[in-house]
């Protein structure tokens, strides 16, 4: 039977283009959203051709001359503004001990005038050619390589991750090297992963709905997909006020199949919502636990008649236990400490590019979860599969 054409959404097509205007490597960008990289360009062009107006279904949205010129304009500063702040940032971020600041000079020499590189990174120009002209041992050239490495996987987390996940990437890269060796390394770097925060609780438990006992008691580690599905809400803030996150995670593999961005905490918007878009990524098994808190989202007979009507069982945390979902309350966690703390408030059409972002790209496929043993969830499902057909 032939396969039939993947279709994606308007909201998926806008955010995947707003994505790639951030992003310099079109083709890697295409490869972790799973679309091929022609059909990007093609959503990118016609965004380009029509702006707001453009992926309107039915609809036959265009822009006027005069503001597909402004939109041009504004993309054009945009992108001089791009460049003009990359070396910046690199000098900023990138370059806290001094050999590594040798070793940028050393691997740019053919791109830029060494002495203005020098000036740049606050080096003396004399140094560097002593540095360069000294032999290094073969135990000092792995340990700047190791260091590079470190660098590099710290800084494509977006200072996320910490000496636990960074040593899982380079094992899997196929160092051999302790965490504890890692965690000595980014310290003479000054590299620390970002720290959580504490963060106040969406639930609203004051309704009248009907309140289920807490079947899945704590169990986080079930033995198949679909078998435990946990959710829940919370508030992300913005410049223009708070955003909703409602997301839905299988407990297998801690993947988020269903989320939804919303600006109201509507049981439409928010539970249903992510609910639709779990069923449409993972089919609903008989027996299938989906445990939730009390919150009103939850309870409402609207989302519940939904659930009833798959054959769901229904599952409630004790009130005012978070540890009943903790690993829902984990994920919210994860994403506030890796996205939201540390940065500049942005608009909610911004938040909802950064969101999509962390949970599509990083959080669902690059992400190493400590709970899989510091595997991605591909690497983490692949190795299960691998095990089930040798058995």
């Amino acid at each position: 039977m032939k396969k039939g054409r993947k279709l994606y959404d308007s909201a998926f097509k806008s955010k995947a283009v707003a994505l790639s205007n951030e992003r310099a490597n079109i083709s890697e960008l295409a490869r972790e959203l799973g679309i091929k990289v022609t059909l990007l360009y093609k959503w990118r062009k016609e965004h380009e051709k029509f702006g707001e107006g453009s992926f309107p279904g039915n609809g036959t949205l265009k822009l006027t001359p005069e503001q597909e010129k402004i939109r041009l304009l504004e993309k054009q500063l945009k992108d001089a503004e791009l460049e003009r702040d990359i070396l910046k940032k690199g000098n900023q971020h990138f370059f806290q001990e001094r050999s590594m600041k040798y070793r940028f000079i050393k691997n740019h020499e053919h791109e830029f005038p060494i002495e203005k590189m020098c000036e740049v990174l606050e080096v003396h120009s004399s140094s560097y050619y002593k540095w360069k002209a000294r032999p290094a041992s073969k135990r000092a050239l792995m340990k700047d390589k190791i260091k590079q490495q470190i660098t590099s996987i710290y800084f494509a987390s977006k200072q996320r991750y910490g000496s636990p996940r960074i040593t899982a990437e380079l094992n899997a890269m196929g160092y051999k090297i302790s965490r504890v060796t890692v965690a000595k390394y980014m310290k003479e770097l000054g590299l620390r992963s970002k720290l959580s925060k504490k963060f106040k609780v969406t639930t609203d438990s004051k309704h009248n709905y009907l309140i289920v006992d807490n079947v899945l008691n704590r169990n986080f580690a079930p033995t198949e997909p679909s078998q435990v599905w946990v959710s829940d809400i919370t508030y992300i803030q913005t410049k223009e006020g708070f955003v909703y996150l409602t997301s839905l995670i299988d407990l297998y593999d801690r993947k988020m199949i269903g989320w939804s961005l919303s600006n109201t905490m509507s049981t439409a918007d928010t539970t249903l919502a992510a609910w639709r878009m779990a069923i449409k990524n993972r089919p609903v098994k008989k027996g299938l636990i989906f445990h939730s808190d009390q919150g009103v989202q939850y309870a409402t007979k609207k989302f519940t008649n939904v659930l009833e009507s798959y054959g769901v069982i229904r599952s409630m945390s004790r009130k005012g236990n978070c540890w009943d979902n903790a690993v829902a309350e984990s994920f919210f966690k994860s994403l506030k400490t890796e996205l939201i703390y540390g940065n500049k408030l942005v608009t909610k059409e911004q938040m909802k590019i950064d969101v999509f972002e962390y949970i599509e790209i990083w959080y669902n496929k690059k992400r190493r979860h400590r709970a899989l043993n510091y595997k991605t969830i591909e690497e983490f499902n692949n190795q299960n599969q691998f095990y089930k057909n040798v058995a």
